[in-house]
């Protein structure tokens, strides 16, 4: 539907010059608009954590792809402003995403002013995959605090503090003191508070298929993100611009989570306004992103990240001769 939209859109305002790229230029823009890949990064790089394409978009394929798009989004056809970030650009004119939400943008006035949300919670559990994408579709800044199964830190403080029987994900918002452990009464105060009310069906705990749906999305990655690696953390947060959809963040999350790796995330789905705001500072956006306040480091592409995670962050394992 958001396809034919825009198809018909470009079309009325002759943004397509020669009918015999119909089928390439559609097919560039069903691309672009569902998995951010540019026409010259769409090969697969050669990583051991990363797995091919195919093993990504059967995920957004179960969640119709939630968490891709902000809540509000709305697409439509702007005469060309380079100043402006934009998912395409055809001769003069070039495709704009916004958000039509009044509370979601009545809030990006004074976003800068809200703590992040604090979320302790592990990347491979289909009930916090379900809170990081009502997250993404609200566009918040969340810090998150993994907990994956044999993890040392955060998992031990959670199970101190609450006890043993804590399951994840587990919310603290600083702005309003609110803790929460559940993932259908999460989304439910997410919405609320920071969104208008109303929590869509594909997370729905109305909906019996969420559930399921999430945990079958998470199987062809299998336990990536689910078991903690041995490392040494930094003291600051690290920052990643990143969206729950996307297959690149995906694979920055997992090695996130396994070396236990503290990160505010700044969510940037379709439509979010942190998007605009990455393109002025750095002059394009490109997620996942990251910001290593620790050492200074800045780095877009996923492979790249990863390499960087582990290298610097991670340690490997030595077992010792003759235990």
């Amino acid at each position: 539907m958001c396809i034919h939209f825009l198809w018909q859109e470009m079309r009325k305002n002759k943004c397509i010059p020669n009918e015999n790229k119909h089928l390439n230029t559609k097919f560039t823009i069903t691309r672009t608009l569902f998995l951010d890949i540019h026409p010259k990064n769409t090969h697969t790089h050669n990583h051991p954590t990363l797995h091919p394409l195919h093993k990504f978009t059967t995920q957004v394929i179960f969640r119709l792809g939630t968490g891709i798009f902000v809540e509000g989004y709305k697409l439509s056809i702007t005469p060309k402003d380079t100043t402006q970030y934009s998912v395409l650009s055809i001769s003069n004119y070039q495709v704009s995403e916004t958000c039509s939400s009044p509370k979601l943008n009545d809030r990006s006035q004074y976003q800068r002013k809200l703590q992040p949300i604090i979320m302790y919670d592990m990347e491979a559990c289909p009930f916090c995959r379900k809170v990081r994408e009502g997250l993404s579709i609200l566009s918040l800044d969340v810090t998150f605090h993994p907990c994956p199964k044999k993890g040392l830190r955060s998992r031990v403080r959670i199970k101190e503090k609450y006890g043993d029987d804590t399951t994840f994900p587990v919310m603290v918002d600083p702005n309003t003191g609110i803790e929460l452990f559940e993932s259908d009464d999460i989304l439910a105060y997410l919405f609320k508070t920071y969104g208008d009310g109303v929590v869509p069906n594909t997370l729905s705990r109305d909906n019996v298929l969420v559930q399921l749906s999430c945990a079958l999305g998470l199987l062809p990655r299998f336990n990536r993100g689910l078991q903690a690696k041995y490392s040494n953390p930094p003291s600051l947060p690290l920052t990643l611009y990143s969206y729950e959809g996307s297959p690149f963040c995906k694979v920055v999350r997992e090695i996130l989570t396994e070396l236990e790796l503290i990160h505010t995330q700044v969510s940037c789905p379709r439509g979010s306004l942190n998007r605009q705001r990455l393109y002025e500072t750095k002059g394009r956006f490109q997620a996942p992103y990251l910001e290593d306040p620790n050492t200074g480091v800045e780095l877009f592409e996923s492979k790249a990240i990863v390499e960087y995670l582990e290298k610097v962050y991670g340690v490997v394992e030595t077992p010792v001769k003759y235990m």
